[in-house]
């Protein structure tokens, strides 16, 4: 890592405190480690902090409706702590309001500590009066006492989530409390067989956190400032999409965000880096794991293929007869890089690995080891390989499992 003088422009530039004034030059190399350890998969895993540790860092977990190891935002944690048992994952996030769920990345669990940081995405909410359906008079209103009355409740012990139409036809009930939900009059304290609870916020948010006391550019300037600690070194497009800001709102507030300019090598964009990522060169144990196709590793594609040379798709939503890579694809994370990926499922208590692809005969070894770490996580007790794109490492993947099942 090199450190040179700021160009002349700097000085009418934003920029960061004085102290922090030079511009550091990073290779892609350096890069793709500060990454790593900033998104938790480089060095000792915390365990003290555990699966809340986790959650206060990263600041978002995506959740989604898949479930084929397991869902999503278990498989976060899991990845970088290891095989911590799915209960405790549910209890960490739920219990005690530590998290709640809103429109960060996607539909996120979010620390608690960050509900005053999503004033401005509320109050655009309720600019917009009309959003997604009209309601008919009083459900609202009928939905706050209900829930002030009853506590926390689903759709549909409100009073049904569907009119009978499609997945999308939504009762005036659900449309009332998705309204409310946004508008930060309601909030979701978790998912019982995987659907919302609503609370009122005014219950379950700690009183020293709700309010909407931050004008919009502090919000923004924070949630920036968590995401550039969260990746580590990003592109004003890396920062932007992490909260899924609008690039402007990044540029507004770049310059008070505590993070500093640099320049990485191949990037070809500026980037912004936070300055205790630059202050310790990344060192320590890489994870080897399958990564949720919604880790926040992994989650910006553009952003995947500038650090890893690895283009990643989701294609759960493809036509069959169009998949390259299968349905829920989970990349190979291995010594730092993306090695290859593996379209998983189970049968019963066998783990099958439907369809493996791998970038080189050096990543045998680790799949097998994520493979038979994931089943073991699961309660699998067997691995079945199906297709292997490259045919000639399919007897050495097989051969690598049957020695980690032996060591099991």
């Amino acid at each position: 890592m090199t450190v040179t003088p700021p160009p002349p422009s700097a000085a009418s530039a934003p920029s960061a405190p004085s102290s922090l004034l030079a511009l550091s030059a990073l290779s892609a190399d350096e890069a793709r480690r500060i990454a790593l350890r900033a998104q938790g998969l480089l060095g000792a895993p915390d365990r003290r902090g555990g699966v809340r540790g986790v959650l206060r860092h990263l600041g978002a977990v995506q959740l989604d409706t898949i479930s084929v190891l397991a869902r999503s935002h278990e498989l976060i944690p899991y990845a970088r702590l290891g095989a911590v048992g799915r209960d405790a994952v549910e209890s960490a996030y739920w219990t005690e309001t530590h998290a709640f769920e809103y429109w960060s990345h996607a539909a996120c669990i979010l620390p608690i500590e960050e509900w005053p940081h999503f004033a401005f995405r509320r109050r655009a909410y309720r600019s917009r009066p009309h959003w997604y359906h009209d309601l008919p008079d009083g459900v609202y209103d009928t939905v706050i006492k209900q829930l002030r009355t009853e506590g926390p409740l689903t759709a549909t012990e409100l009073g049904g989530a569907k009119n009978g139409g499609e997945w999308w036809d939504w009762s005036a009930t659900k449309v009332a409390v998705e309204r409310a939900l946004m508008y930060g009059e309601v909030v979701c304290t978790g998912r019982r067989s995987w659907k919302r609870v609503y609370d009122l916020a005014e219950r379950a948010v700690p009183d020293t956190l709700l309010h909407d006391d931050l004008d919009d550019a502090e919000c923004v300037r924070r949630l920036v400032a968590q995401a550039g600690a969260a990746m580590g070194v990003a592109t004003r497009a890396d920062l932007a999409d992490y909260h899924r800001l609008r690039t402007e709102q990044v540029d507004a507030v770049i310059a008070d965000s505590g993070l500093v300019p640099v320049e990485v090598e191949g990037w070809g964009k500026p980037a912004w880096a936070d300055p205790a990522a630059l202050a310790d060169p990344p060192r320590g144990r890489h994870r080897t794991t399958l990564l949720s196709p919604f880790d926040s590793l992994v989650w910006d594609r553009p952003r995947t293929e500038r650090i890893f040379g690895f283009t990643h798709r989701l294609e759960a939503y493809v036509p069959k007869p169009k998949r390259v890579h299968g349905y829920f694809a989970m990349p190979l994370l291995a010594g730092g890089r993306l090695l290859g990926r593996v379209d998983p499922a189970r049968e019963g208590r066998t783990l099958v690995a439907r369809q493996v692809s791998l970038q080189t005969p050096k990543a045998v070894e680790p799949m097998a080891q994520a493979l038979a770490e994931a089943a073991d996580w699961v309660g699998c007790t067997e691995v079945r390989v199906e297709l292997v794109v490259q045919t000639e490492l399919r007897a050495p993947l097989v051969a690598a499992l049957n020695r980690a099942h032996d060591r099991r």
